[in-house]
């Protein structure tokens, strides 16, 4: 059996392991347009700012390829499919394949801004965005930079910018930072944090043009309300969008990414997808995180080896350290219509936050600012689909905990552990 996979991140390397613990036998190539063995990709922004070295950012070793005699070609990009000959091709070079999945992941969204093919305007999705960010700050001795987009990207770029010694001044459309996932009381503790390490916030608002020197560098933005903005560097982290440019007009079927079934396998047999370039089929569902593509990719790997595996869906979720206060939201955080209750917990001086959305006695969603040590019990509800009515009094108290729980479903996740020991 020949495996390819197109992709070296999470969902790639997982589908290896799926594959292996079933074909110890078969030929596994991988393809990666990157030079890296692999890293963790949530660590860049870490990296930029000096907090690690690049020695902490792979999360499998070399021996990890030799160990599971994997074919890896870095530096390569897939330029194509040959779907009837079962050919990846990487310019004028094929590679037969008999199971192929495609993991290639997300790219960032770039906007329409006059100017934004001038120096100095980057994003910040992978480790060489990372790299070329801090060459060119040493280069330019940059002081000054903008963050266009209060998400989670444009947020861990600001972090490492300003452990480099640099001004930021974040741009968002929103009314608040990370208004995708939290709310307005949540969203302020983080913003009063930024600010305190000296960031300026621009909320309402958005970059329409970039101006530029002689020698074509980034000097400033202008905003939709023509204030202008002086900087030495941009970081453009609007979002990522599914990377479907691989299949694009092609019979594998796509929407906003490519479309799968619960086994991961697109409308063409024996092709599959998973991660950030995948949508699960009938339930337009894109979650672009780490661990739902990690997931993704074992799914795939199972059924490519021949062993039958259905993936559910994924939970919607963050967990992420800033300005060094952890948070963590699930699920529905900023629900819509009738039918939601809402518990909340406030401690402002504590920089504390915490929000549980109920709907018919069930938890669907949680924010949690400053004290996450419960969010494994709340996430685990919400999986689980757990009635909360009799409890619901104790979820937001000190004390709460597993005690706390009703005693079948203490039993249940007891036999549960037990299972995985």
């Amino acid at each position: 059996m020949r495996y390819v996979i197109i992709g070296n991140s999470a969902s790639g390397i997982a589908a290896i392991e799926a594959i292996r613990e079933c074909d110890k036998q078969g030929r596994i190539t991988v393809i990666s347009d990157e030079s890296y063995f692999n890293y963790s990709r949530p660590l860049i922004s870490y990296l930029l700012g000096k907090k690690i070295n690049r020695e902490a950012l792979p999360y499998r070793s070399k021996e990890f390829y030799k160990q599971n005699r994997i074919d890896l070609l870095l530096n390569k990009k897939a330029t194509g499919l040959d779907l009837r000959n079962k050919d990846v091709l990487i310019g004028k070079e094929r590679i037969k394949f008999d199971k192929l999945l495609i993991a290639v992941g997300g790219t960032p969204f770039i906007p329409k801004i006059k100017n934004s093919n001038i120096n100095g305007v980057f994003t910040f999705t992978k480790l060489a965005d990372a790299e070329r960010i801090e060459k060119y700050v040493k280069a330019n001795k940059a002081k000054q930079a903008v963050a266009i987009g209060g998400g989670l990207i444009g947020l861990k770029a600001t972090e490492g910018l300003v452990e480099l010694g640099i001004k930021v001044t974040i741009v968002e459309l929103a009314d608040r930072i990370l208004s995708s996932t939290f709310d307005k009381k949540a969203s302020g503790i983080i913003e009063h944090a930024l600010e305190k390490i000296g960031c300026k916030l621009i909320t309402s608002n958005t970059v329409e043009k970039f101006t530029n020197s002689q020698s074509h560098k980034v000097t400033a933005v202008i905003l939709k309300d023509k204030k202008e903005i002086k900087c030495d560097l941009v970081i453009v982290a609007i979002g990522v969008r599914p990377n479907i440019e691989l299949v694009r007009n092609m019979p594998i079927e796509t929407n906003k990414g490519i479309i799968v079934d619960n086994s991961m396998q697109t409308n063409i047999k024996d092709i599959y997808a998973a991660g950030d370039c995948c949508e699960l089929k009938d339930k337009n569902e894109l979650i672009a995180i780490w661990p739902v593509a990690v997931r993704q990719g074992k799914i795939a790997g199972y059924n490519m080896a021949g062993i039958k595996k259905e993936y559910s869906g994924g939970l919607v979720m963050n967990s992420v350290e800033l300005c060094g206060i952890p948070t963590i939201s699930v699920g529905q955080t900023n629900p819509k219509g009738n039918g939601f209750k809402i518990l909340e917990y406030f401690n402002k001086e504590k920089s504390i936050y915490k929000k549980i959305v109920l709907q018919n006695g069930r938890i669907v969603g949680v924010i949690l600012v400053g004290d996450i040590e419960r969010a494994g019990i709340y996430t685990g509800l919400i999986k689980d689909r757990v009635n909360a009515e009799s409890f619901k009094e104790c979820l937001l108290r000190e004390d709460f905990g597993l005690i706390s729980l009703p005693s079948d479903y203490r039993k249940h996740l007891v036999q549960e552990v037990s299972v995985i020991i």
